[in-house]
């Protein structure tokens, strides 16, 4: 098979790494990729938001099958065009993917099919927003309402903050079309973590858990992010959480999507929050979580083009998947600074004497080549991954490749699976 993977991060080393290793795979093009992609697949220059250009890039090089990484072009309809020209795409369509690209839509739909999650309302207008904070008070949640790549999030712990995250978000600082609409909810106390399921529009197939680290600090501390760094499986998210999250949330709102004619196939990635042996949905997301998608792949393999293709074929029914019992996880360098403001183009040496195997892997998320060497082209910029047969063993295997790498721009959180731990 010929393979399109498009996006250019971690996530997307991540999938084509596991995708690569299927024997299925005669060729393999990454766009827009980056330096570590660049390794190990063709990368190509395109507008992966203009389906027209992706269709035609396809048919050019023989593209027998699609991976859509990253929201954004979801949200654009670019599964939509590729599904039109008679190409198998792993990936919603624009409409389905609305339950990523609208909070307030996904708070309709979990309303409709009776999936507990936070209480919420939704304004357009930054004065009402504040009086529905003044009266409800802190803590509580404000969230822009549309795509802000993972970072429109203020979990406000005063009324002070809260006031100040809608005045940010109406100001656009998250995006002018994110910031049209504010979702303000309900404070959920209890630990989050991250459920993975394939669904092909109408079966739902478990396919892992995992725990990522928002905050940039040690501790839990800082400001949010796309994410510091992850660990699979969860520990939280026992056998019995998952079914009571399948039962209640997940497979409700696949079938309240089916209903609306607007059938779910892809990943779907549930936040949940699980407090009291119980869990609500924090949010959904329509794409494999970054850096959860480097500890997934990291334990699936070469199973995964399998199963992301039977998905898109709607082919789930009686699969599953196997696991080895075993751990693995991620750790994010990113450039100093991050998530404000940060220098591109530090010098980063080391890698090339790392070891890149089944165990050990170090996926590029914002890098690029200049001069024969690897520099920092973006915030979050490595994905530092192992596995292990405990998480103990496979934290310090990652941290024991972090310290192998020189990279002075760069920093990392120093406790990432602390809470398993």
């Amino acid at each position: 098979m010929n393979i399109l993977i498009l996006g250019g991060g971690g996530r997307e080393h991540a999938l084509a790494w596991a995708v690569k290793q299927n024997p299925k795979c005669d060729r393999l093009i990454v766009a827009p990729g980056n330096a570590g992609i660049a390794a190990l697949a063709e990368c190509a220059a395109l507008d992966i938001l203009d389906g027209a250009a992706v269709v035609e890039f396809c048919a050019a090089e023989a593209i027998d099958f699609v991976i859509v990484g990253p929201e954004a072009p979801l949200a654009a309809g670019v599964a939509d065009a590729v599904a039109a020209a008679g190409l198998p795409v792993f990936g919603p369509s624009a409409a389905a993917a609305r339950l990523e690209a609208s909070k307030a839509f996904t708070k309709e739909i979990c309303d409709a099919c009776a999936a507990p999650t936070a209480r919420w309302a939704r304004f357009a207008d930054p004065a009402a927003a504040k009086d529905y904070v003044r009266a409800e008070g802190a803590p509580i949640v404000v969230k822009a309402d549309g795509l802000a790549a993972g970072k429109g999030v203020i979990v406000a712990m005063t009324e002070a903050e809260a006031l100040a995250g809608i005045d940010m978000i109406f100001a656009g600082t998250f995006g002018a079309e994110a910031g049209a609409e504010v979702v303000i909810e309900e404070f959920m106390a209890g630990e989050e973590a991250s459920f993975f399921v394939l669904c092909d529009g109408e079966t739902v197939l478990p396919i892992g858990t995992a725990q990522d680290h928002k905050r940039v600090g040690d501790g839990d501390t800082g400001p949010n992010t796309g994410g510091m760094g992850a660990y699979s499986p969860a520990p939280v998210l026992s056998d019995a959480i998952a079914e009571q999250a399948l039962a209640q949330i997940i497979r409700p709102t696949v079938a309240e999507m089916a209903r609306r004619g607007t059938p779910y196939r892809g990943v779907l990635y549930a936040g949940l929050m699980i407090a009291d042996g119980q869990a609500r949905l924090v949010e959904y997301n329509c794409r494999f979580g970054d850096p959860e998608c480097q500890v997934l792949m990291m334990r699936m393999g070469a199973q995964a083009l399998d199963l992301m293709q039977a998905c898109a074929e709607g082919r789930l029914a009686g699969l599953q998947v196997n696991w080895a019992q075993d751990h693995a996880l991620t750790v994010v360098m990113a450039a100093n600074g991050y998530p404000g403001d940060y220098a591109r183009g530090s010098q980063i040496r080391g890698l090339e004497e790392l070891p890149e195997d089944s165990r050990h892997m170090v996926f590029h998320a914002g890098t690029a080549e200049r001069e024969g060497g690897i520099v920092a082209a973006g915030g979050r910029v490595l994905n530092v991954t192992a596995r292990g047969a405990t998480l103990a063993e496979a934290r310090d295997r990652a941290y024991g490749l972090v310290d192998r790498i020189d990279w002075p721009g760069g920093f990392c959180r120093r406790d990432i699976g602390w809470r398993a731990l």
